[in-house]
């Protein structure tokens, strides 16, 4: 039985790195659901996500070597989804990728059956996450906050919204059903 797709995708601030992190560590004794690491240019920081750094030159020899089943460029650095994902998923393992807004088009007309979690925060939740941050400017805020408004044009029948306006926990358990539950018996995939 093939495995399922899930493509985490959320403005910046909406808490998708925290909320993946939170299911990580709820489903790790999970038999059938992983996530995937993305191979990315931007060296490793002591917070936030664990990812594969690559440098510019391996990054552009995986590439061009068929490496990456998914990659984008994004604030001027470059990701990947590493191959592994298609064993995994034939293997009948449910797959969950922190994904882009900007691929998403390309992710949808790969695999028409990818589930999309869409991660959504109110405008004043979501300025006070940035603000608390301490990374950006009140003018660089303000730009990722119109940003943000770009998922609102988001709509697919396979895009699930999932808020987080709340307690992280909230939606973590929400988050944690959503990829705990099981297909309808109608589903042919």
């Amino acid at each position: 039985m093939q495995g399922r797709s899930f493509y985490v995708i959320g403005p910046s601030g909406s808490g998708k790195d925290s909320l993946m992190n939170y299911a990580r560590e709820k489903l790790a004794g999970h038999a059938r659901i992983v996530f995937a690491h993305r191979y990315i240019t931007r060296p490793p920081e002591l917070v936030g996500e664990n990812h594969i750094y690559l440098s510019e030159a391996e990054f552009s020899a995986k590439a061009a070597q068929g490496f990456f089943a998914m990659q984008w460029d994004s604030h001027g650095w470059h990701y990947g989804i590493g191959k592994e994902i298609n064993l995994w998923l034939a293997l009948g393992f449910d797959v969950v990728i922190n994904g882009s807004r900007e691929y998403l088009d390309i992710a949808l007309a790969n695999e028409p059956g990818i589930r999309v979690v869409l991660i959504k925060t109110a405008t004043p939740v979501l300025r006070e996450r940035l603000k608390q941050r301490q990374r950006e400017s009140d003018a660089e805020i303000e730009r990722r906050l119109e940003r943000a408004t770009l998922f609102n044009r988001i709509v697919h029948p396979n895009v699930t919204v999932l808020s987080n306006d709340g307690a992280l926990d909230e939606a973590g358990e929400a988050f944690c059903a959503l990829l705990t539950r099981p297909e309808p018996a109608n589903q042919n995939n």
